[in-house]
């Protein structure tokens, strides 16, 4: 028998030790150690409940969908490296911003037009872009907050987006020219179905997203509560022109379409008060017709059904580690909340940076950071921290590095993290000193 190579042998034994001796001395009866357990299975409960059905799953078929339907030829010529860089940062601020998504609902869109060959630049400004511009939480962040940190909010976020993409850019330059050069002699790929079937098709699919997530606004009147009032029939609507899309445009049998459509409407109209049991029939039904077809439907089952393999696990793990680490709002962690406060305050370097990394690792679902900034502000934090905190916090997530890792590499993620906390942490620093 060979003698073992303890230098190849000493990480497992290294890790095997570690893992024994967190197991020997865990305190499982120290109340701290259950309520950080608690804390951290409370919040992947009220993840999964809240935006893995709603939010995730839609998206990972819109992502499925750009890798299908969205030749790698179009993505380049609008996002790609050699894509003019107006055109190329300016699609990517907007297209983020409009699906108004939370960090993690943005990963599986993100991964998709960075695989089809989007320019890391402006792959980054939509990856920052789509939760940090969000139009209603920034209508909510000047009506709770005050309009001057609503103002600086939307002209820093916008800003921002589009400066990270830049130096991401610059500082991967190298690698954006060989990307460029691999992309010079691709040509458009011909497609069967017209453009105008493929944007009303995409339209159909964001309109599930946006719709099912609209946020009850604070108001409980108005044009905004009108829409939240109306959001379930408006999901329903859109799905149903789903399904006949499926049928006309796809492939689909009728009597599939039907079948898949119909249980999900009867849930609808038997339990209306929980919307939701609606919705996870429609996406059994879609799943179902989709994974068992032999052509284009198939296909953009199956490519979702990747992205959902990779990014899901790891969000969810991300979840269990910032829930144990900060807990749920309102809830403590591993972190006590009176040390957050008491960093916070005033305007210095440490209280702004303190604010960036926090924000950064913490998970903030879409409009819930406003009410939590709020009890913050009563405590004493301080204005520059408060704008640090709006900026880097919807942006970055725990969960989201872990996703943003698995897509373009440890490196990458770094530059991306440290500049989201620089300069978050920079803006939040000036905003402070002149107001």
């Amino acid at each position: 028998m060979s003698k073992l190579d303890w230098k190849q042998e000493w990480k497992s034994l290294l890790i095997m030790l570690t893992a024994f001796l967190g197991f020997f001395y865990l305190p499982i009866e120290h109340p701290r150690f259950q309520t950080v357990l608690s804390e951290s299975l409370h919040l992947v409960k009220w993840y999964a409940q809240e935006h893995v059905l709603l939010c995730l799953i839609p998206a990972f078929f819109i992502a499925g969908a750009i890798s299908v339907f969205i030749s790698q030829a179009s993505v380049m010529k609008y996002l790609g490296a050699k894509a003019k860089k107006v055109l190329a940062y300016g699609v990517s601020s907007v297209s983020g911003s409009i699906l108004a998504v939370c960090s993690c609902t943005v990963l599986p869109l993100f991964a998709g037009i960075y695989r089809m060959g989007a320019g890391l630049g402006p792959a980054a400004t939509f990856l920052y872009s789509g939760p940090a511009i969000n139009i209603l939480a920034i209508i909510l962040t000047a009506r709770v907050l005050g309009m001057e940190l609503g103002i600086a909010r939307a002209v820093s976020a916008i800003v921002f987006g589009i400066v990270i993409g830049l130096l991401m850019h610059v500082i991967f330059r190298k690698e954006e020219v060989r990307k460029a050069e691999s992309q010079m002699n691709q040509a458009e790929a011909e497609t069967d179905r017209p453009l105008w079937k493929n944007i009303i098709y995409f339209a159909v699919l964001v309109g599930i997203l946006i719709f099912a997530n609209w946020g009850k606004p604070t108001d409980a009147s108005g044009f905004w509560h009108l829409i939240f009032s109306l959001k379930w029939a408006v999901t329903g609507i859109f799905s149903l022109i789903l399904f006949v899309i499926l049928f006309l445009w796809f492939e689909v049998k009728a009597w599939a379409a039907a079948a898949a459509a119909v249980p999900a409407l009867a849930m609808g109209l038997m339990f209306p008060q929980n919307p939701q049991l609606a919705f996870a029939a429609g996406i059994i039904g879609l799943s179902v017709i989709t994974s068992t077809h032999r052509g284009e439907a198939g296909d953009w089952f199956r490519s979702s059904w990747d992205f959902a393999k990779q990014i899901l696990p790891l969000l969810l793990l991300g979840v269990l580690i910032a829930g144990a680490l900060l807990g749920r709002p309102g809830q403590e962690g591993l972190i006590p909340s009176a040390w957050v406060s008491s960093a916070v305050g005033g305007n210095s370097i440490w209280a702004n940076l303190f604010s960036s990394i926090a924000g950064a690792f913490m998970y903030f679902a879409t409009l819930t950071e406003v009410p939590i900034l709020q009890g913050l502000i009563g405590s004493g934090m301080g204005k520059g921290p408060a704008l640090a905190l709006l900026l880097a916090g919807p942006a970055l997530s725990l969960p989201n590095m872990l996703v943003i890792r698995s897509v373009m590499g440890t490196r990458k993620t770094l530059v991306f993290i440290c500049l989201v906390i620089v300069l978050s942490t920079v803006i939040g620093m000036a905003y402070g000193a002149i107001f």
